[in-house]
């Protein structure tokens, strides 16, 4: 078990789009020599002073009281901090936060490069006790646990993208969240966006190219070269991600979870699960669902 006196940093040799996976821990900052990438939607939680990003080629300022959200898919690079010694870091695979079907302004501003920051620090008490208690109960390695942070913090973002809506309502230009819109994202980092939120449907590399305006044999050069995976292989982790919650949380038939997750064949989901998990989806449900 991690001890909990110890505090994550930044690893520079951490290979990009490598997952953190559900997490929710202490953080020290550094600032970072380059900018990472991993697929899942980052949530930041600073008690005092301020963290500053180098985001989708944009500087954006996270301060202290106020909860902010964005989607690590895109380059983020702390370029600088000040009177901060520690600040708390959730992670939650992207895959899972689009399946929680949150607001769709919200889920857009998010997945398309924005940073979403608490309009005020009124939550901010309430936060730290629930970010405490996140790290604790993640560290356990409790699935019962696990399973009720996912709904806390699926919560929490409902009330994050109904003070925004709020906010924006009677304050539409002095306290909007920073959003970037698609001319801010690379090429590679927009087919991303793409994939997160269409995996589920079939998807080539001529439709992926398309969205885009790149060749399919550009785009998936492109791809591999920026995230280091194959475009398949990055579609074929979201599938499976999707499919993983599935055997755990529902009783739909294996067959239903294959096709609902985006596999063209029952046979392809197996391949593909075994040789990701080393077992059977049957397997898999019979060890993580609770009785």
């Amino acid at each position: 078990m991690r001890n909990p006196k110890v505090m994550d940093r930044f690893d520079p040799a951490r290979p990009e789009f490598s997952p953190y996976g559900f997490s929710c821990v202490r953080w020290t900052p550094t600032t970072m020599p380059r900018g990472d990438r991993h697929n899942e939607i980052e949530l930041n939680l600073l008690g005092e002073g301020r963290l500053t990003y180098l985001m989708g080629g944009r500087k954006v300022v996270v301060p202290a009281g106020r909860l902010a959200a964005f989607w690590a898919g895109i380059s983020h690079q702390i370029v600088g901090f000040e009177r901060l010694s520690e600040y708390f870091v959730l992670t939650v695979p992207l895959a899972w936060f689009l399946q929680w079907r949150l607001p769709d302004g919200f889920t857009q501003a998010v997945v398309h490069g924005g940073t979403v920051i608490e309009p005020d620090e009124g939550r901010f008490a309430t936060d730290r006790i629930w970010f405490e208690a996140w790290c604790e109960d993640l560290r356990t390695g409790s699935e019962e646990r696990r399973r009720v942070c996912l709904l806390e913090v699926e919560a929490r973002l409902r009330r994050l993208a109904m003070s925004v809506a709020s906010d924006e309502t009677r304050r539409p230009r002095r306290s909007s969240p920073a959003v970037l819109d698609g001319r801010h994202l690379s090429r590679a980092e927009r087919m991303a966006a793409f994939i997160a939120q269409n995996y589920t449907q079939p998807l080539t590399a001529e439709a992926i190219g398309q969205h885009v305006s790149l060749h399919p044999n550009y785009a998936m050069a492109l791809f591999q070269r920026t995230f280091g995976t194959t475009l398949i292989a990055h579609i074929t982790q979201h599938r499976l991600s999707h499919a993983q919650r599935l055997l755990v949380t529902t009783k739909d038939s294996v067959a239903s979870i294959a096709f609902g997750s985006g596999f063209g064949s029952l046979s392809r989901f197996n391949e593909a699960f075994r040789q990701s998990f080393r077992c059977t989806p049957r397997e898999y449900r019979r060890l993580h669902q609770p009785l």
